[in-house]
């Protein structure tokens, strides 16, 4: 019960952080105008030190900037409410030659009631802290703050990274950059604060000067005081003014410089401040302390010391026990010992690690990588690996795009488990132009190659851009021509990339709706390994393994007749025909295929069948030079008309006349009658035939 009471008063507290910081704020401006009896001034000039110390043991004890990232507002504040207590101090010195026992006892017991040497302590603190704190405050600031906003586009780049490695996901990025952009804040609203530090300490110079002339020139034209008695009168009260004020303002010059050698808001003043103010109870014991001490010495009032040190110790005491039962809201967590041990010499296990797949860029090609130069390759990465997921049915590993001082400015490799499959050359402030068929003019540009098809362009300006799409080329800009070859890289490379862990991850994710079909293949007939060899068959060929259910029922429906992988390969492409149909039918439903002629389907399984019978694959070179030269020409002719060639074949050679002829089109598909639906319409464009 009392852990439930103690969250509802920290809650509260939170809560009635912004009502009150506005209620401050008016009564300083208030403070300006409107005169304060001498107690009350005495109360608030102990508030000011006290405020003093506890903003310096904070910076102390904050771990990182953004913790106290609301010290900037807070400066502000807490230098006009030292300024609304010298305005205060002053109207009561020139009015009534006192101003309360706060002021005095600095003037006598601080100063040892010697003009002199109070004047000599208060010019000394100024210096040290205009001079000194202030001055290398400002400075560090600044240069924090041009560093700061230098390193963005370098942390974005690395956060955007990560992201796309899958090492963070899409929340954390955004905190991440969040946190960057806080930074950024903090450190810029630090250079501009450090300037109320300077003004503070010029302006008490300024109101020292004003309280002496004013007041021995009142004191002797209007108190009636003798000139010696007005010198040393306002003399001790100015400087004990003096003193007090500079005292909490040096506190707080000390405060910055410690925050900035070590960014803005998510949420109001009121609240920020409230709940950044309260993250460490134990200070504000150590706050008390001190101000008790202060009221024990001799000559000092005690009833403002001890009264202001008694309240902060219950103060602590109360949050004590609230964070006690709340202490994720207030206390940050701590940070993993684990890092530090990463960067010991004997972790070099992380340099054996390759990536499965790797694009690296030369230095010219950063800003399609960096955000904050219009870069958006991190965004198109994430889409293809999306895309890649719905097309293919597979989750692509992490992509990690880094740059290579080693390659050519505007080249770019494309890499799977460390070796380069392909490489290309983008100008980035060029278009590429490819001419579809259909150019009516031609254009001026540098001749080039598309990478990704291997098809002539050029590369033009922009200015040239409108001039090429009007002549009906097809013009792309840099990160689409990247985005499309990283995507046909990933298509015909993609069972490369699944492994058994990957295999046993999709596994996994349909497992739990159809655990049946998954446990009586998995392990009794097949091991992981087996099922990942058929996928990678699949994939191969540029067959789709998303319908996964499918393809483990039919595994499991002849799995216990063989393991010839192959042919459970080939069953499997049976059972997703409907599928497979699907994707050679053209625009108008009709599949264009070309045919075998059953003359070299004769052959081809007569010398299918010596192969196993010897265990060698032995054909005419003749023959296949034959058989490469009627298929070229026959593709030639299909691709020309706008239609995606395919070749159809009987279920029996059909796994060896893919295999003949992958080397001259890996990219066209060999079907197989049965993978065929009955009630597609299939028209022949051509056939491949023996020729005698």
């Amino acid at each position: 019960m009392a852990q439930v009471e103690n969250i509802s008063m920290m809650q509260r507290l939170l809560q009635s952080g912004e009502l009150s910081v506005i209620v401050i704020v008016i009564l300083i401006l208030t403070m300006l105008i409107i005169p304060l009896p001498t107690w009350m001034l005495d109360i608030l000039l102990t508030i000011n030190i006290c405020t003093g110390f506890a903003v310096l043991l904070l910076t102390m004890n904050v771990k990182k900037s953004l913790e106290f990232s609301v010290f900037p507002s807070l400066l502000l504040v807490t230098t006009l409410f030292r300024l609304a207590l010298n305005v205060s101090s002053t109207r009561l010195i020139l009015l009534h030659a006192e101003a309360g026992a706060v002021i005095d006892a600095f003037g006598k017991v601080v100063a040892g009631r010697n003009t002199v040497v109070g004047f000599v302590m208060f010019i000394i603190l100024t210096i040290i802290q205009f001079m000194v704190i202030t001055k290398g405050s400002e400075r560090v600031a600044e240069v924090a703050a041009r560093f700061t906003l230098d390193a963005m586009p370098g942390k974005q780049m690395s956060i955007d990274a990560d992201l796309n490695a899958g090492l963070i996901n899409e929340a954390e990025a955004r905190a991440r950059r969040r946190e960057i952009e806080r930074e950024a804040d903090f450190y810029g609203a630090m250079d501009g604060a450090s300037k109320f530090v300077k003004g503070d300490a010029i302006a008490g110079i300024l109101i020292t000067f004003i309280n002496i002339i004013g007041g021995f020139v009142i004191g002797a034209t209007q108190k009636g005081f003798t000139i010696k008695e007005s010198l040393v009168t306002y003399s001790l009260l100015t400087v004990g003014d003096g003193l007090v004020s500079q005292v909490p303002a040096l506190l707080l010059s000390t405060a910055t410089g410690i925050l900035v050698t070590r960014a803005a808001s998510e949420e109001n003043l009121g609240t920020d401040l409230t709940r950044q103010l309260i993250a460490y109870p134990k200070i504000f014991y150590f706050v008390a302390a001190m101000i008790g001490f202060f009221g024990l010495i001799r000559g000092m009032p005690k009833f403002s010391f001890l009264t202001i040190a008694a309240i902060v110790a219950l103060f602590a005491y109360y949050l004590s026990n609230a964070q006690a039962a709340f202490p994720e809201e207030i206390i940050a967590e701590e940070e993993s010992l684990a890092d530090e041990a990463q960067k010991g010499p004997e972790n070099v296990s992380s340099l054996l690690q390759i990536d499965p797949m790797e694009l690296e860029i030369g230095y010219r090609l950063i800003p399609l990588v960096d955000p904050n130069q219009g870069g958006d390759l991190f965004e198109r990465v994430t889409m293809i690996r999306r895309q890649t997921a719905l097309e293919l049915g597979m989750v692509l590993p992490p992509i990690r795009i880094r740059d290579n001082m080693q390659l050519a400015p505007t080249s770019y490799v494309i890499k799977i488990k460390g070796v380069e499959i392909a490489n290309g050359e983008i100008l980035p402030n060029y278009y590429l132009a490819m001419d579809p068929g259909i150019v009516t003019e031609p254009v001026e540009g540098i001749p080039t190659t598309e990478p990704a098809f291997g098809l002539p362009a050029l590369w033009i300006t922009e200015a040239q851009r409108d001039q090429a799409e009007i002549a009906g080329y097809t013009v792309v800009d840099p990160p689409s021509v990247l985005a499309t070859h990283l995507t046909e890289i990933i298509k015909s490379h993609a069972y490369e990339l699944l492994g058994r862990q990957e295999v046993q991850s999709l596994i996994n994710n349909i497992k739990d709706e159809y655990s049946v079909v998954v446990n009586e293949l998995i392990p009794n007939l097949m091991t992981i390994g087996e099922v990942q060899k058929v996928l990678v068959n699949l994939l191969k060929e540029g067959i789709p393994i998303r319908n996964l259910v499918t393809i483990l029922e039919s595994l499991a429906d002849h799995a216990p007749l063989t393991k010839d992988l192959e042919y459970l390969t080939e069953n499997v492409r049976q059972a997703l025909s409907r599928q497979i149909t699907k994707m050679v039918q053209a625009d108008d439903g009709i599949i264009r295929v070309i045919t075998v002629d059953p003359n070299l389907e004769q052959m081809l399984l007569k010398i299918q069948k010596e192969a196993k019978e010897s265990g060698g694959f032995s054909m005419d070179p003749k023959l296949i030079q034959n058989i490469y030269d009627q298929l070229g020409e026959l593709i030639k002719e299909v691709t020309a008309s706008g239609y995606q060639p395919v070749i159809l074949c009987s279920p029996a050679i059909r796994l060896t006349f893919r295999r003949l002829t992958e080397r001259l089109a890996s990219r066209i598909m060999v079907l197989s009658y049965n993978e065929i639906i009955p009630e597609a319409e299939v028209h022949s464009v051509g056939v491949v035939s023996v020729n005698q």
